[in-house]
Formats: structure tokens, sequence, C-alpha cells
């Protein structure tokens, strides 16, 4: 069977919460392996709030969707402060990338906490700039940046992650809204760890499947390499669900 945009694949799925030391709880989804213990872990930061981004933004979704199924992932997924979806609204307002430093903080607490393995952070869009920023916690054993503008992460951002030492994937739209693959190139030269790769034909938002697939491959690459590639089919036998999902 086919793995299509909609496709949910078996999982151990649980809401959860998060709880910042500024005294905010936030609202997110584990998801895991339904019939094994997970081998990695994925902390997903979400693109920028204020233009649609939140824990279901689609690529992080189909993730959750698969990943623990395909290849033996947790996922974890949260709102940022401020920030709703179908799960609820996180405690908080939208504080530009500043104090959501407490967010990721809370995320890689959760997970060092309920003993999650070898963690790896997601970024997305806004969800890169607090990976640059606020990410190089000793629990992380490195990073994937999908479409990172370099907006509100600075030299001195890069230059920290040169310092902390562990792996960082850029990938790159060909067609990004602001930052485009030769540009990166440049930018992430400062991190000697940092592996730039331009995605052709993509864009910011990684709309369509075949983008979505990308993504997902070059995350599982690094993380679980035995799992990679992906498979684009299931057996028949393995039960599948399809809802809605929006590219957003």
């Amino acid at each position: 069977m086919e793995i299509r945009a909609a496709t949910v694949l078996p999982a151990r799925r649980e809401p959860i919460e998060l709880h910042t030391a500024d005294g905010l709880t936030l609202v997110g989804e584990l998801a895991q392996p339904l019939d094994r213990p997970p081998v990695a872990t994925l902390v997903m930061l979400h693109p920028l709030p204020t233009h649609g981004g939140f824990m279901d933004s689609h690529v992080y979704k189909k993730a959750a969707n698969r990943l623990p199924t395909l290849a033996g992932l947790a996922v974890l997924r949260f709102n940022t402060r401020g920030t709703s979806s179908d799960r609820g609204t996180s405690e908080g307002t939208f504080d530009g990338g500043e104090g959501e430093r407490y967010d990721v903080a809370a995320a890689l607490e959760y997970a060092e906490y309920h003993d999650l393995p070898r963690v790896w952070v997601v970024g997305w869009s806004f969800g890169t700039e607090l990976t640059l920023k606020w990410a190089h916690d000793p629990l992380v054993e490195g990073a994937v940046l999908l479409s990172p503008p370099l907006h509100r992460a600075t030299d001195a951002d890069l230059d920290a992650w040169a310092e902390f030492g562990r792996p960082l994937v850029a990938l790159v739209p060909e067609f990004d809204d602001y930052l485009r693959p030769d540009e990166a190139r440049a930018r992430f030269a400062r991190v000697p760890q940092a592996e730039v790769i331009g995605v052709e034909g993509a864009k910011h938002l990684w709309v369509g499947e075949p983008y979505v697939r990308i993504a997902l491959n070059e995350i599982v690459k690094r993380v679980n390499p035995a799992a990679w590639p992906l498979p684009t089919d299931v057996l028949a036998d393995i039960s599948v669900a399809e809802v809605p999902v929006k590219d957003s």
C-alpha cells in the first residue's frame, strides 16, 4: 500500500504537557513505535506561529504519522508559547524567539526525564532560529534545519554551534523565500561541522509529497541510517488510517 500525504501509520501517541522555567504550560504530543522502544528521538521546533506555524505544520505532522513505524523514532511535537493547534493552546504569548528559550529547554528536559534516547532537534524556519540559539544542550546529539532563514539567528549563534561541535545539517530549498543554497553555504561556513544540502525545486514550505519525502529521508539518514531510505509503501497487513493534512 502506497504511503500518501494523509497516511497515518500505527504508533503509540499520547498528549503531553511541558512546563517551562518561567511558569508556562505548553501542549504537545509524543509519538513512539508501537511495539518496541525508540532508537532515537526527534524534538520538533515548528515554524513561525505568527505566520501559521504550529506543531501540526505538515512536515512535522507527517513525521509523527510515519517515522515511529518506518524508522523506529520517537517524535516529540509541541506548540511554543501562545501557539494553538487541535491539541490546544500553549500558555503565554509569542516572544520573537527570546522567551521561547524556555520552551526549548522544557522540551529537552521532558525528553531527558522520560529517558527518551539519542535526542536530535529538528527546526523548521523559525524553529531553526530557536535551534541555533537555544538547543546547544549536552543532551542534543545533533540538529537538522529545514529552510533556515538566518534572520534572528546571528553569526554569534553560528559560532556558538561551531563551538558546541554537534552535527548540523541544513536543508535549503532551491527557491526559498529567505535564504537560498549558495548564500546558505557561505553563512554556514562558520560552522565546520555543518552540512548544507540544496534541495532542487523545493520552496520554503516544502509543499508536495516529493519534498516531504526528501526532508524525512534526510532526517532519518542522520538519525537512524539503518532505516534509510524510507519505503514508499507498507505491507497490506499494517493498519493504516488517513486523515486530512494541511500543507502549512
